[in-house]
């Protein structure tokens, strides 16, 4: 079975960003189709939550007010996005005082999962589940595993942090960049007062660092009765993100038997209460309370910092973690997506009013034929042109963005060392 349009913009992923490409792509009335290895939106999950701050401007720009109304309506704290201040802590861990105040700026929390799901729903009809990319082939098609192909003018790899479209491009330099950090992480369910010494501290996130040991604590909250339904159900609960990290080799955080079981559960538990020990008594009794059967997630953390590729004449590129895949440190990965689609967006429109300036205005068969061959014959280099403007912005901001959280994943386990020019402190903004 074969989607065959070629005028479509074939996009890869549907994930935060793809969605948003396909979003402002629907806006402009430029034909999309977007494909997605997953089988639905429901198999896999997106992740925790997602903070949106400088790159709001330009998805207002992509999307229609009732999605951008529903996507306001999935942040994980209403009562905070009513009064939000944009606080953002940086504590010693050790003292539960605060080191560093990182400065405020308009943001929104959302859940990753309601996110994504707000963004499958304006295009629904456009989405190919369990379409695994497995070649791309001139002029420009898409194979997948399952044997069937997609035709377009253009294809967008938005497919993540491994992605199967920078393998195609870059073969041989494809591959991620690991960091000498690992980290532990879980969603918790807490009643009303386990979660409020954490929420007295700051009800949204915060983050810190102990100054001995140099493990890193990030702490935010996913969902609150409010937002998870339950507010007045007499099972009032909130779902709070827990995460540790620690620089490798730096501290013996685990034992024999953990290492060689690494999936156990009650192992990863303790191992997060091994790494918690020296915190402050507020902060080491909520790692201390994780059930031993809670679910963590084991991450090491990797990044690709963005280089040149080729696009094979105008016809493939890359856009969001696919094309600079970064650590969470400073939390601009998806700000960095959206820019990207953003900018990829506004070559296209241009493009497109370039041609329809140009079509001529008879509509006689023979003059609709002539100049159907004149569009396809500078087709290809106008998209050569886009792609080479867009590309050489995103490829040189996008390594900058990379190197930069790689900095602040280091600083963040060295207490002693940070100061208000950190890379995990500087003020997450971005002008364009």
């Amino acid at each position: 079975m074969a989607s065959e349009n070629p005028a479509a913009i074939i996009i890869i992923g549907a994930g935060i960003v793809g969605l948003t490409l396909a979003h402002g792509l629907k806006k402009a009335g430029i034909p999309f189709q977007v494909f997605e290895r997953d089988e639905s939106a429901e198999l896999r999950s997106q992740g925790w939550a997602v903070t949106l701050h400088w790159a709001l401007p330009f998805l207002r720009e992509m999307l229609d007010p009732d999605t951008l109304a529903a996507v306001d309506a999935v942040q994980v704290d209403a009562d905070v996005a009513r009064h939000d201040s944009g606080n953002f802590l940086f504590l010693n861990l050790e003292t539960l005082e605060a080191k560093f105040r990182i400065p405020p700026a308009e943001r929104r929390r959302l859940d990753r999962n309601k996110l994504r799901k707000v963004l499958v729903d304006g295009i629904a009809d456009h989405i190919h589940w369990g379409k695994r990319l497995v070649d791309v082939q001139p002029l420009v098609t898409a194979l997948f595993a399952d044997g069937t192909r997609a035709t377009g003018r253009l294809l967008v790899g938005a497919d993540g942090s491994n992605s199967a479209t920078r393998r195609f491009l870059i073969p041989d330099h494809h591959h991620n960049h690991e960091l000498p950090v690992r980290m532990l992480g879980t969603a918790v369910r807490m009643t009303p007062a386990q979660a409020r010494p954490l929420r007295d501290i700051d009800p949204l996130l915060f983050q810190g660092c102990h100054p001995r040991t140099g493990v890193f604590l990030w702490v935010s909250t996913l969902s609150t009765p409010e937002t998870n339904g339950t507010l007045a159900t007499g099972d009032e609960h909130y779902m709070v993100q827990l995460a540790v990290s620690w620089r490798e080799g730096e501290i013996n955080s685990s034992n024999e038997e953990g290492e060689k079981n690494k999936e156990d559960a009650a192992e990863a538990v303790a191992q997060m209460r091994r790494l918690a020990a020296g915190f402050h008594p507020v902060l080491r009794a909520v790692i201390d309370d994780i059930p031993p059967s809670q679910a963590v997630s084991r991450i090491a953390l990797r990044d690709w910092p963005s280089r040149p590729w080729d696009n094979r004449g105008g016809l493939v590129t890359l856009a969001g973690d696919a094309a600079h895949a970064m650590t969470m440190y400073r939390g601009e990965a998806c700000n960095h997506g959206i820019l990207d689609v953003r900018n990829l967006l506004r070559g296209l429109r241009g493009m497109d009013r370039e041609a329809a300036g140009k079509t001529p205005s008879s509509s006689s068969s023979s003059s609709s034929l002539s100049s159907s061959s004149s569009s396809s014959s500078s087709s290809s280099s106008s998209y050569k042109v886009v792609l080479g403007v867009y590309e050489a912005e995103m490829q040189e901001r996008g390594a900058w963005a990379v190197l930069l959280s790689r900095e602040a994943c280091l600083e963040a386990h060295d207490f002693h060392g940070l100061n208000e020019d950190s890379a995990i402190l500087r003020r997450r903004t971005f002008f364009a």
